[in-house]
């Protein structure tokens, strides 16, 4: 017996939509900190992270760079490829590290990274139900079988309605 798939939703985000939605973070994690340092969950994370770091006038900032998507989906295994700065590591007040991403979807590289920095505050852009757990701050949360089309991703085209027309 073959299991089906969940159908794919897609939401696709523009980069002025993108924006405003980092900056959104950015205000929400006004309230939270102060923070002294960024960790970048890279790739997805550079672009959040650098307008983060720019709204909360943050200069420290480190990537770890972890592996969980292939060929548009979710990797069994995840790959560590780059790890945080020892000096971060060894930081006494984790709670001044925040960790940025722009997507919790499983929540695997989440309990990855949060496993490297316990005690850091982790922020997304956007969260989805199953990784929601691991994240401290974000922005939207979308359903689990929603595929989000991040502006990197796109080029500009005719976009079909979400009901067709018989």
């Amino acid at each position: 017996m073959t299991t089906a798939a969940l159908p794919e939703k897609a939401f696709p985000v523009s980069w002025d939509q993108f924006h405003r939605d980092c900056r959104a973070l950015a205000w929400r994690l006004s309230g939270v900190g102060p923070f002294e340092a960024i960790v970048c969950i890279t790739r997805g994370g550079l672009v959040p992270s650098a307008i983060v770091a720019r709204e909360l006038d943050l200069r420290l900032i480190d990537t770890v760079c972890v592996v969980s998507y292939g060929e548009f989906k979710q990797l069994d295994e995840l790959s560590v490829v780059k790890k945080i700065d020892q000096a971060l590591i060894d930081m006494p007040d984790k709670s001044k590290i925040l960790i940025v991403d722009d997507l919790v979807d499983t929540g695997k590289t989440a309990m990855l990274v949060r496993q490297m920095l316990p005690g850091a505050h982790l922020a997304t852009v956007y969260a989805k139900p199953s990784g929601r757990p691991q994240v401290d701050t974000f922005v939207t949360e979308v359903s689990q079988d929603t595929w989000i089309y991040f502006p990197w991703d796109l080029g500009y085209s005719f976009q079909p309605p979400i009901r067709g027309t018989n």
